[in-house]
């Protein structure tokens, strides 16, 4: 039996972005993001439990500020006591992880989505995903950008303006493009 195109993107795999449950699935999310970003004064306790409606998991004390956007949200994980500054992207085809207490400042974009690096597939309008994971306790700075399949270690600290093309070890800090220990 042939896999969903969903399937093959939860997976990591080629998919094709143009599949109606795909499109379907972006639509729900965007109507979400509409309604987030919309409770920019409603009390936390209403912003939470929007982020519990279309996450995958939101820890206790977990806050994010609109605007905030992303593809899907159900790919997002959110550790207890979590920031997101304002103006934040997660392109979340696959697992986006953030660890607890871990801060994120403004205009922070993270990308889960990747495509090949082939001319001719990357033609076929083919995607694929690579997990993002960020551990406890970890700052990063305004602007930065952390790239698909990179892991960032607890207590690390990434330099506003970085580009994070690799993995950061714990307790590590990294700045600059690409971001380098």
């Amino acid at each position: 039996m042939a896999r969903s195109e969903k399937a093959k993107m939860l997976a990591g795999t080629l998919y094709d972005p143009a599949d109606p449950e795909i499109l379907a699935d972006q639509a729900a999310a965007k109507a979400w993001i509409v309604r987030y970003n919309a409770a920019l004064a409603a009390h936390p306790t209403e912003r939470r439990a929007l982020l519990l409606e279309r996450f995958a998991s939101v820890g206790e004390g977990a806050v994010i500020r609109p605007p905030f956007h992303c593809d899907y949200g159900f790919n997002i994980s959110l550790g207890a006591h979590v920031f997101l500054n304002y103006n934040c992207v997660i392109l979340d085809v696959v697992a986006v992880a953030i660890g607890e207490r871990t801060q994120i400042g403004p205009g922070v974009q993270i990308y889960a989505a990747d495509h090949p690096r082939d001319p001719a597939a990357r033609a076929g309008g083919l995607e694929f995903g690579r997990p993002v994971v960020i551990g406890a306790n970890v700052w990063i700075g305004g602007g930065a950008i952390i790239l698909p399949g990179v892991t960032i270690g607890a207590d690390a600290i990434i330099g506003a303006g970085s580009v994070v093309t690799r993995d950061v070890p714990a307790g590590a800090t990294a700045r600059g493009n690409p971001a380098r220990i």
